[in-house]
């Protein structure tokens, strides 16, 4: 990414912050404040710097595969005394930019309620295009059931969750049971997923930005994850998704969790009033988490399968 993408990004993101935060409260508006202050070259790492890691054990630069971005960081509660339940999270960036250690904050928020959280680079786009991403994150629930007991963490009942890019990927391991046989595994080695305003039900060619991401996939349906809801196997899912998300339309979590829920699939979607696309993501850490309560209801649903209550916009 060149350094002018780099600040157009950087400027977009704070920028949707910022009004979020306003409209809560001003105290919220000065830490927007404090954060377009303190950032680099990304509003995360800055809300890495002020997310709370006390008693979070951190095990970077994890290989689990033998490419360049097959790597993945772990997260742990430090004084933890049981094998804990396994999160594997994606993150997003269009399929085109990310990378694991900006996405710290998540981690150490669901480690901090009890879980082993990997959170995965992978390959992106122009270095490859669809499903080669999709791939890696297979290979990455295929290390986690070799390797996770090491850690502390189980090595069955491997729960996914991710963010709008990553949650495609989060869903497509889901549902389309293909990428984890590729790895000999079947989708039996997984728990339950939590997605996080994913692209669920749109059409690759209709959006310009990702389009040749998804052009050697001589069936664009084959990239859509509703286009499995109906395949029999399919984990338990959380549709996480903010009603003002104009990046990706609240509709994905509503039509997917409709299409899986017709199949016999215990999903659910669940709409969190006023909030945006980056503001969902970052109300997993604090001091984010007035936003929505994403990570009670996460946790909630990934130990238990409990259900969110409170507003829901349909």
């Amino acid at each position: 990414m060149s350094i002018t993408h780099v600040i157009q990004f950087t400027v977009l993101h704070v920028d949707i912050v910022m009004k979020h935060l306003s409209r809560h409260s001003p105290t919220f508006a000065l830490i927007a404040v404090l954060l377009f202050a303190l950032q680099a070259c990304s509003p995360l790492a800055a809300v890495n710097a002020i997310a709370p890691d006390e008693g979070i054990m951190v095990m970077p630069d994890i290989r689990y595969g033998d490419g360049d971005r097959q790597i993945l960081d772990l997260y742990r509660p430090e004084k933890a005394q049981i094998s804990l339940p396994t999160i594997l999270f994606f993150y997003g960036g269009s399929w085109k930019r990310g990378s694991r250690e900006k996405y710290a904050f998540a981690a150490r928020a669901l480690a901090g309620k009890g879980f082993l959280v990997a959170v995965a680079d992978y390959r992106t786009y122009p270095d490859v295009k669809f499903p080669a991403f999709v791939h890696d994150g297979a290979k990455a629930v295929a290390w986690l059931t070799q390797n996770a007991s090491l850690y502390g963490g189980k090595t069955t009942d491997i729960h996914l969750m991710g963010h709008s890019a990553g949650a495609h990927i989060a869903a497509m391991i889901a549902l389309d049971d293909r990428y984890l046989i590729r790895e000999n595994l079947s989708r039996a080695v997984l728990g339950r997923w939590v997605g996080l305003a994913g692209p669920y039900a749109f059409y690759p060619s209709k959006v310009k930005s990702v389009r040749d991401i998804f052009s050697d996939t001589p069936n664009e349906d084959m990239a859509r994850p509703i286009t499995f809801a109906s395949m029999p196997g399919a984990p338990d899912a959380l549709l996480l998704h903010g009603g003002d998300d104009t990046v990706v339309l609240p509709e994905n979590s509503q039509k997917l969790a409709a299409a899986l829920s017709m199949s016999g699939v215990t999903a659910h979607a669940h709409i969190y009033p006023d909030i945006g696309h980056a503001p969902l993501v970052l109300s997993l850490s604090a001091p984010f988490q007035r936003f929505a309560a994403t990570l009670e209801d996460s946790a909630a649903f990934l130990k238990g399968g409990a259900i969110p209550k409170g507003p829901s916009r349909k």
